[in-house]
């Protein structure tokens, strides 16, 4: 089986979840149209299922291997990295005075999800360099932006993100690594990183490393940590690459999934960088860059659950128990069905969420910038954990629906399931996104970024029931009671945090899983209320069908989930010790 992109599915998504035409009334985007998009999607579509998808069980298989030269990557995916340069897709949303065509963040989300759709382990090599890119471009000098970004935008050179230490995995405000100034104005970094993402490789010509340390007068814990770019390569002035850095991979991890993409230990001994931004305001540059990876890896999980969907629908086609094809079995469509309306909420809250980043850096008036960006901050960490949990689910329903078959490693159904596992846990784990949810993003605007995403769901819940025939008027019914619940757990959460921060704590994971419920429900109707009056589209049944199960199968658990945030969390924090196995 062989992965196609949904790409009416996508349309439908970028049009009518995230509102992408509104993008081209924005003077940055005054040459995108409609036109445009659909002839990206459409070769963007072919790149995926023609080039990258044939290599994703072959190079699972070879993996990547470490030599005296350095990695060696899956030789199968070399003819990905080279259309990808070839095509100018790395510079879909890229300033344009570096090479990029600066067109909306949802339609190279769109691309993304098709990469990670097709090979995931080969997708998080653009997507380190698409962090890295956004990082430089907010916050290196023009100097530096010139040195590194054509040919990160060109598809020529790759990114990795070195922020992970042995003694410092989420808690980067441990980390050891040293930044000595050399007499030149740059940097010396010695140091050690862990499960450095595509950290070497033979497939591009150089690889930029962002990498975090500190220098010698920084003060202890995060507020002393700096950003440094350094090359695999030295760059001579007129941009050509003389020898190599003192930096190289010393072991290449052993996981359970992702197999082709090499996740490396890397040494640093005096290698020579150049600080990016200002002394000891790393952290500033690094959530650029995790932001950005944040809303990528949501996009991941999109991308793999829906090729856990195809593979599932695939396989119950033509396997038949008791004398019937899978497809025909209640059960059997349930699940399908469940994968596929988490698979279609999540790719519209990633879409939705690149819309809001896109309008809150170009739109022309201040008032709409900041509203955009409160929207932006509050659906991130959604996106990210909402999006990957459910797709963690929707592999292991794809290996449910294959039975014995789909424990087996030679079916693509059990290399999803364990290339997915690890997306809840890189980038910060669905635990810190929780955590961020409900303290940077609730509690900072005492919920008003809440409270206006719940405004919006109550209207388009309202739209749903004045609609006046089924299935709208259930799933009014079913998304203003999710409304209500989000509301109330809301309420619950701001005077948790006023009064003991660690029941707070103990209810953000089930607080952001209520908040990914509603948002999905929010999007999958406001999309299907936009396409009920176009019958002869063939994919608006489709959409509304699948916002009507969501509504039952998902938002009817709503109500109940209220108490898994404030007892549960009530209950954990009464009984830890007990609860948690220490006492």
């Amino acid at each position: 089986m062989s992965y196609s992109a949904p790409i009416k599915l996508m349309r439908a998504m970028l049009q009518h979840a995230a509102d992408i035409e509104t993008l081209s009334n924005l003077d940055a985007f005054a040459e995108f149209d409609t036109d445009l998009m659909d002839a990206v999607l459409d070769e963007a579509g072919k790149l995926a299922r023609d080039i990258v998808a044939p290599t994703n069980q072959p190079a699972h298989e070879f993996g990547a291997r470490l030599g005296d030269e350095g990695v060696t990557a899956a030789p199968m995916l070399k003819a990905g990295f080279e259309a990808l340069r070839d095509g100018g897709w790395m510079s879909l949303s890229a300033q344009p005075e570096f090479g990029g065509q600066q067109l909306p963040r949802p339609l190279s989300l769109a691309f993304m999800e098709m990469l990670n759709g097709a090979n995931t382990a080969f997708a998080l090599a653009p997507i380190l360099t698409l962090g890295a890119i956004d990082a430089l471009q907010a916050h290196a000098s023009d100097d530096l932006k010139q040195r590194f970004l054509p040919k990160m935008i060109s598809g020529e050179w790759s990114g990795a993100m070195a922020l992970t230490e042995p003694q410092a995995g989420s808690d980067v405000g441990a980390l050891k690594t040293r930044a000595a100034p050399n007499d030149d104005g740059s940097y010396a970094i010695t140091g050690q990183k862990i499960y450095i993402t595509w950290g070497d490789h033979d497939h591009l010509d150089n690889v930029i490393h962002l990498v975090l340390a500190r220098l010698p007068d920084a003060p202890q814990g995060s507020k002393g940590i700096s950003l440094f770019a350094a090359s695999k390569y030295h760059i001579e002035d007129d941009g050509t690459l003389a020898g190599r850095n003192s930096f190289k991979c010393i072991g290449l991890e052993k996981k359970l999934g992702i197999h082709a993409s090499p996740t490396c230990v890397m040494e640093y001994d005096r290698a020579r960088a150049h600080l990016i931004g200002e002394p000891h305001k790393g952290l500033a540059a690094m959530f650029t860059m995790m932001n950005a990876a944040r809303l990528h890896i949501g996009v991941q999980g999109v991308g793999v659950s829906e090729a856990a969907a195809q593979s599932a629908i695939a396989y119950a086609a033509e396997r038949r128990q008791f004398n019937t094809l899978l497809q025909d079995m209640p059960d059997i469509q349930r699940m399908i069905a469940r994968i596929r309306a988490t698979t279609l909420a999540s790719r519209a809250i990633c879409y939705a969420t690149g819309f809001a980043a896109d309008m809150a850096e170009y739109a022309a008036d201040a008032d709409t910038r900041k509203a955009a960006k409160q929207r932006e901050d509050l659906l991130t960490p959604i996106a990210k954990a909402w999006s990957t949990d459910r797709s963690v689910e929707a592999c292991s329903l794809a290996v449910q629906v294959h039975g014995g078959m789909g424990f087996m490693s030679e079916t693509l159904a059990c290399q999803l399931y364990q290339d997915i596992r690890i997306t809840p846990i890189y980038e910060g784990t669905n635990g810190i996104q929780a955590l961020d949810l409900i303290g940077r993003k609730l509690a900072s605007d005492k919920g008003a970024g809440m409270a206006a995403l719940l405004d919006d769901v109550r209207k388009t819940a309202e739209r749903a029931r004045t609609y006046g025939h089924a299935p709208f008027t259930r799933i009014a019914a079913r998304l203003s009671a999710a409304a209500d619940a989000l509301s109330d757990a809301t309420d619950w959460m701001l005077a948790a945090q006023r009064s003991d921060t660690a029941r707070a704590q103990a209810g953000a994971t089930a607080y952001l899983k209520l908040a990914g419920d509603v948002a999905g429900g929010y999007f999958l109707t406001r999309a299907a209320l936009a396409m009920a009056a176009d019958e002869a589209d063939p994919t608006s049944g489709e959409v509304i069908a699948t916002a009507a199960f969501f509504a039952e199968d998902i938002l009817s658990t709503a109500p109940g989930q209220l108490a898994s945030i404030s007892c549960a969390a009530d209950i954990l924090t009464e009984n830890a010790d007990i609860l948690s196995g220490k006492a």
